[in-house]
């Protein structure tokens, strides 16, 4: 097994685990800055228990739609739970992994996230699909957290560390970076937090914002 698939089993071991739990699984709001219109397709990266994607096809209407993303089986299976309680028919909750995701081309014109992008380990993989499923003049909203400093080698290649939620963080510059190169534009920290420990590093969260050309 290579890093990336250690990386992604720990994740999945660590999600499921909190699938059965009520803890907080989100480190920012990202939906608060979504500006939802009606109609609109939605898309929900580490969509959890599928509050947030629930909240999203009350604001898309029954004209739009959502698709809620995990990368562990347990939360899809609550997130479908939750769903079905709400009565919800305009979502969609798919098991995948983050790099790869099973959506169309140009096919979603809003992409939330809390927290998840951190974990992943080809980040440029990631928001290069990003850039690819979102429709013309389609945004993203990710809240997500990165480093002040660069995270030390044996920390970042560490998946027990990255599942914790600080050793995956790459660092601000980096981070923005990133979405640059993948093709956005317009990008804006909507918010962002003081530096504060975590693990062996020192992070801070902000949310983004940024458009497809």
């Amino acid at each position: 097994m290579n890093n990336q698939s250690k990386y992604m089993e720990k994740i999945r071991e660590r999600y499921n685990k909190m699938a059965e739990n009520e803890d907080s699984l989100s480190c920012g709001g990202a939906i608060n800055f979504a500006e939802i219109s009606k109609g609109e397709i939605c898309a929900d990266f580490g969509c959890g228990r599928g509050n947030d994607a629930i909240k999203l096809a009350s604001l898309t209407g029954k004209k739009g739609f959502v698709y809620g993303i995990d990368v562990s089986e347990r939360m899809v299976t609550e997130a479908k739970k939750n769903t079905m309680k709400n009565g919800t028919g305009n979502i969609e909750i798919i098991y995948s992994e983050q790099g790869d995701i099973p959506l169309e081309n140009r096919s979603v014109d809003v992409i939330i996230s809390n927290c998840t992008i951190n974990h992943v380990p080809d980040k440029m993989s990631l928001w290069n699909e990003i850039y690819r499923i979102l429709k013309k003049n389609g945004r993203f909203i990710v809240s997500d957290i990165y480093s002040i400093k660069e995270i030390p080698e044996k920390y970042c290649k560490d998946p027990d560390a990255v599942a914790q939620c600080w050793a995956g963080a790459v660092t601000r510059e980096e981070y923005l970076n990133t979405i640059e190169r993948a093709g956005f534009v317009n990008i804006q920290i909507l918010e962002e937090s003081r530096p504060y420990a975590r693990g062996y590093a020192e992070i801070a969260s902000f949310t983004i914002r940024g458009y497809k050309t």
